[in-house]
């Protein structure tokens, strides 16, 4: 498994990846990292598979591959993994990622970045994902299905797992929180190219 992760960073090149190759796929804020952490200290990609943008299974891997790079980056000392929280907000079979991207997400994920997803919160997924979730699950393998969290707004209990999870001072109102700030692309860029100065550096050091 290390071996064929060794040769896909070599073919791929991850650690390459600069904002410029993937901002347009995040003009509409369908993927980013929030810029705060969990209470465990752990980086926070943020997906919102309504506001898909593209149509390029490839544009769409290279943009999630660059942000949780990014998202690995900038994690404290001490911890090693990432939390994506995906807002349901207007999801529809249209603007669902198609299987195939989400396959090869799921191989990517799985294969080359194991035990780095700690969790994976579904927020409000409406009744009609059940039949893509049916599908998707296929994909997952034991370690990484339990790692998936379905929380609706409407049901007390599933919300104590936002609030055992997150600040809700920083959590966005999408997911329960207090915070009304929506996403700026022009900021999340800034902030994303000083994040690549940085990672530049990085690996001129290495």
């Amino acid at each position: 498994m290390l071996e064929d992760s060794l040769s896909w960073r070599k073919s791929y090149r991850p650690e390459d990846l600069r904002w410029p190759d993937v901002a347009e796929e995040g003009e509409t804020g369908k993927v980013y990292r929030a810029d705060f952490f969990d209470k465990k200290g752990r980086s926070v990609l943020v997906l919102v598979p309504a506001k898909q943008n593209t149509s390029s299974c490839e544009g769409q891997l290279k943009h999630l591959v660059y942000l949780m790079e990014n998202a690995l980056f900038n994690l404290p000392p001490g911890q090693e993994q990432m939390v994506w929280l995906i807002d349901f907000t207007g999801w529809s079979f249209s603007t669902a990622v198609p299987v195939k991207t989400t396959r090869e997400v799921v191989n990517v994920l799985q294969n080359h970045y194991p035990e780095r997803l700690g969790n994976a919160i579904l927020y409000n997924p409406p009744r009609i994902f059940g039949a893509f979730w049916k599908i998707v699950k296929h994909f997952l393998d034991r370690k990484t299905y339990q790692k998936i969290l379905f929380v609706y707004s409407n049901n007390s209990e599933s919300l104590k797992v936002m609030e055992e999870l997150f600040d809700l001072d920083n959590l966005d109102a999408a997911f329960g929180g207090k915070r009304t700030e929506v996403y700026d692309h022009e900021k999340n860029g800034r902030q994303m190219e000083q994040d690549d100065a940085r990672l530049s550096a990085y690996w001129e050091v290495e």
